[in-house]
């Protein structure tokens, strides 16, 4: 058997390393993983149902896996989910959330900023527990735990980039790009990124943001795309879909916008294409919360426009139903946002077997994936003609739309279930850890060697 080296403790029995590549093989597989992110089902949060399912994943491959995390945030009116779970190769801890506030950024700050505190008591109770840490940015301080963890026990530990900060608060103008807090926020970021053992962003356009940032972590970054799971999300007619019936989404063309309506999401687009397509047989449907999901509600009254209806989050295991009850899905980027972030909700649309339409800049990675799929179309912010018109066309032609849809669910076959990704996680964290020994096993040699 492979012993185990547990990074900050015994540093004893390197020589297994020189064993060749079946037990090197045997070590990519046998090491334990430590993931940070405040958001976790029941949480409502996408990023942290992606992380449940990475877990899963990284479970089946013959990883051990510890998850801390928070309390349900954005489901914060249901009831407080089990301090600890266990499910195989999978352990959940989850401390105390802080929910002020949490519709306000503000308050999102002050919760993340007590969670973040208690990652850090948990690193110093738990050190050692584990071989390689996985830090996701949210809250968006996180990753500094890691550079935290490797200074004082030699930790190493990987970035997982769902969003990039300062810059979101630079683009949606909280904060100047002068202000003394984003260039000390930039100058720790470049601390951290050099630091990591790895880098995980979500498209190539992050992976530009992060190079620009700080060119010396440039060949620690992989580009790792978000997923969805086929199996699970299968396309059903609507006429057979109890949620499309439930909410009279059957007899009109549907276009459906799923997910988060926040600030870094464009809906201007969106709402004035309804306003073309109000007297036609056409009907939008928006399902989720965020910061812009009441003045959407308030500027629909106010334009008098009939032919929305808003909806709350879905249950996950209502999410198969809810992305299958329309003809059409939308995806959209704020101007400015390319490369801050990357909306997750474009998997889940792919695997409905549902065309996309996508809102966003003209550099979008979204454009030329949607390219790839031939599943879609791309529209730039303001263009609310262009997206009429693909509306039109799509609502008039049901088998050009059946076509991008099915074109769409093979691409994300191919390219983006949660085994094909999961393997790609397992590779850089795989990586990571056997570098981490080898430089450990090197420095015992070298000191044995001078005893």
């Amino acid at each position: 058997m492979l012993e185990r080296y547990t990074p900050g403790l015994n540093l004893g029995n390197f020589n297994i390393l020189q064993q060749g590549n079946e037990n090197t093989s045997e070590l990519q597989k046998n090491f334990q993983l430590s993931i940070f992110t405040q958001f976790y089902p029941p949480d409502y949060a996408a990023t942290g149902q992606l992380i449940e399912e990475l877990a899963v994943q990284l479970g089946r491959l013959g990883i051990q896996v510890q998850v801390f995390t928070g309390q349900p945030g954005y489901a914060f009116r249901k009831a407080s989910a089990p301090a600890k779970e266990r499910l195989n190769r999978v352990s959940v801890q989850r401390s105390r959330t802080s929910r002020l506030f949490p519709a306000r950024i503000r308050g999102k700050a002050i919760n993340g900023l007590l969670f973040f505190i208690r990652c850090i008591l948990h690193i110093i109770k738990h050190v050692g527990s584990g071989d390689i840490l996985l830090l996701t940015s949210a809250p968006p301080f996180l990753p500094i735990i890691g550079y935290i963890a490797k200074l004082c026990f030699g930790t190493p530990y990987i970035c997982l980039l769902y969003d990039l900060y300062p810059d979101v608060a630079v683009e949606l103008q909280v904060v100047s790009s002068k202000n003394l807090l984003v260039k000390t926020w930039d100058w720790i970021n470049k601390k951290v990124w050099q630091k990591a053992d790895g880098l995980i962003v979500l498209s190539s356009t992050m992976k530009d943001r992060v190079t620009a940032k700080c060119p010396e972590a440039s060949n620690k970054i992989s580009i790792v795309h978000n997923w969805a799971n086929p199996s699970w999300i299968i396309p059903i007619a609507k006429q057979n879909n109890w949620f499309a019936l439930k909410y009279d989404l059957v007899k009109k063309f549907t276009v459906l916008y799923s997910g988060n309506m926040g600030r870094c999401h464009e809906m201007d687009t969106i709402l004035a294409a309804a306003r073309q397509l109000e007297d036609e047989s056409i009907q939008f449907v928006f399902i989720g919360g965020g910061a812009k999901r009441q003045s959407c509600i308030e500027q629909v009254k106010k334009l008098g426009l009939s032919n929305c209806q808003f909806l709350p989050y879905q249950d996950k295991q209502d999410l198969p139903y809810s992305l299958t009850a329309c003809d059409l899905s939308l995806v959209s980027i704020s101007p400015g946002m390319e490369g801050i972030v990357a909306p997750s909700k474009l998997y889940g649309i792919l695997a409905a077997g549902r065309p996309v339409a996508a809102i966003c800049e003209s550099n979008s990675y979204l454009r030329s994936l949607l390219s790839e799929a031939n599943c879609g179309a791309a529209f730039s912010n303001g263009d609310a003609d262009g997206l009429t018109v693909f509306i039109r066309r799509l609502a008039n032609d049901s088998y050009l739309s059946e076509q991008m849809g099915i074109a769409g669910r093979k691409y994300l076959q191919s390219n983006f279930t949660p085994e094909i990704i999961a393997k790609q996680y397992s590779k850089v964290l795989s990586n990571a850890v056997e570098t981490q020994k080898n430089k450990a096993a090197e420095k015992y040699n070298t000191v044995s060697q001078r005893s």
